[in-house]
């Protein structure tokens, strides 16, 4: 329920809105018709997060067009979302805005509209603001980058739980734009994995762990995160194999039974190494679940996956494999950071900034990059 505030309260809540608008509204370049627009396919606009953008574009699908009948129905319904989807490009425009058609966020409790609907703006790798769509699906939102123009880098985060069309990037009149900075690594990290890697239930689209480690390590990243739908299929491994990655990361542990996970991950990892022998692949452990604590199945499967993650690899390594690292899921999250979960089972912004403090050392390793 909402707190319900006193007359007076919304009196001055409602008056406070106004006076934001109003400075809303002398700020926006919306309605200029000198307004630099660019299209989302704009050759100055980088997209990045689609592992297969060149053969399909310009459609935003995280899994190709040609693979659809391969797919179970779930997973392709959920590749049309754009989780982890970011446009990426430098102006000197001292305002940015985003004009984009989608949908509300719906009524899970757990997840904001910001996140699973919405879009953020990161200037330089730092947050600056927030978005989502109104009742109709419509967004309109301009940020301020800065108190002068100057070059700047632009992200633009899309949402990881609906889809979203942006129809438009505005910037002032007479703005430059030119190309981001290439990241410190030419190829993408590739995450493979349940709706915790699809970044359920962050509150905003910038503060998966996925995007977190983006900024920390300057690094690009695709994820392939599917909500309830991680099971680690042969046609997801042979899809995910497609991607030549700087590392894959199979995190894959929450929606599976013990019995399908340890069916699944030998050949799944067998998959990624036909097509890639020497580059590094990470697998994460269940983090902590407070079933664990409980009687009942739940937390049993848990523990019995966390020890079957940590075997496997073991075993592979000592076969000779010693580029596959396993990532034990309680240095990610744990028992001691379980206010890192927001309904017992998914991440809340403080969860996966522990899950990305937590791999971060084995990524930063895997990549080769110094501190």
């Amino acid at each position: 329920m909402y707190p319900k505030f006193p007359a007076s309260r919304w009196g001055q809540f409602v008056a406070l809105v106004a006076v934001s608008l109003a400075g809303f509204a002398r700020a926006a370049v919306d309605d200029d018709p000198a307004a630099l627009r660019l299209k989302p396919d704009d050759a100055r606009v980088a997209v990045h997060g689609l592992g297969w953008y060149a053969e399909d574009r310009p459609a935003w699908m995280r899994l190709p067009a040609r693979l659809k009948a391969e797919m179970p129905p779930k997973v392709w319904a959920l590749a049309q979302v754009p989780a982890g989807v970011r446009l990426r490009f430098a102006t000197d425009s001292a305002v940015v805005g985003v004009v984009a058609t989608g949908a509300t966020a719906g009524a899970a409790a757990h997840v904001t509209a910001f996140g699973s609907a919405g879009v953020d703006l990161y200037v330089d790798r730092g947050y600056r603001g927030s978005a989502a769509p109104d009742a109709r699906g419509q967004l309109r939102k301009e940020w301020e980058t800065g108190r002068e123009r100057t070059r700047r880098e632009i992200t633009l985060y899309l949402p990881y739980g609906r889809p979203l069309a942006i129809k438009e990037i505005v910037l002032q009149p007479g703005a430059s734009v030119w190309p981001a900075k290439p990241y410190a690594k030419a190829k993408p990290v590739v995450y493979y994995g349940s709706s915790i890697t699809q970044g359920i239930a962050a509150s905003n689209a910038g503060g998966t762990y996925q995007a977190l480690l983006e900024r920390w390590l300057d690094v690009d990243f695709i994820n392939l995160g599917f909500s309830g739908n991680g099971f680690g299929e042969p046609a997801l491994a042979r899809a995910v194999a497609e991607i030549d990655a700087a590392c894959f990361v199979v995190d894959y542990w929450a929606n599976p039974t013990t019995e399908i996970y340890r069916t699944t991950l030998p050949g799944f990892i067998a998959t990624l190494r036909a097509k890639h022998p020497t580059t590094p692949i990470l697998v994460t452990g269940p983090y902590f679940n407070p079933s664990e604590d409980l009687p009942g199945d739940a937390g049993r499967r848990q523990i019995e996956k966390r020890a079957f993650a940590r075997e496997f690899v073991a075993a592979r390594r000592a076969a000779g494999d010693t580029r596959i690292v396993h990532v034990d899921g309680l240095e990610m999250l744990s028992r001691e950071h379980a206010d890192g979960l927001v309904d017992g089972r998914h991440a809340n912004s403080m969860g996966f900034y522990l899950c990305a403090k937590g791999i971060e050392p084995y990524l930063r390793a895997a990549l080769e990059l110094s501190r």
